[in-house]
């Protein structure tokens, strides 16, 4: 089975995910806490969710903070 680009599952051990690509060999799926991971498309074992997948949360970037050393 190919899986289209853009659809949203959820794989036993990792997680909820987005497929990223997928042909009849291979398939990648860009998974939320794990990152990109690539399987073999004829044993992929996933459960297909109904909606579209949630938009990612950009990290924020901290403040730079200053650090200043005491001289004695």
């Amino acid at each position: 089975m190919k899986y289209k680009p853009s659809q949203y599952l959820k794989h036993a051990l990792y997680g909820h995910g987005v497929v990223a690509e997928s042909d009849t060999e291979r398939t990648t799926i860009d998974f939320e806490n794990f990152g990109k991971k690539k399987f073999v498309t004829s044993m992929l074992q996933v459960e297909l969710l109904d909606g579209a997948a949630p938009k990612p949360v950009r990290a924020r970037r901290r403040k730079a903070v200053a650090v200043v050393a005491a001289v004695e």
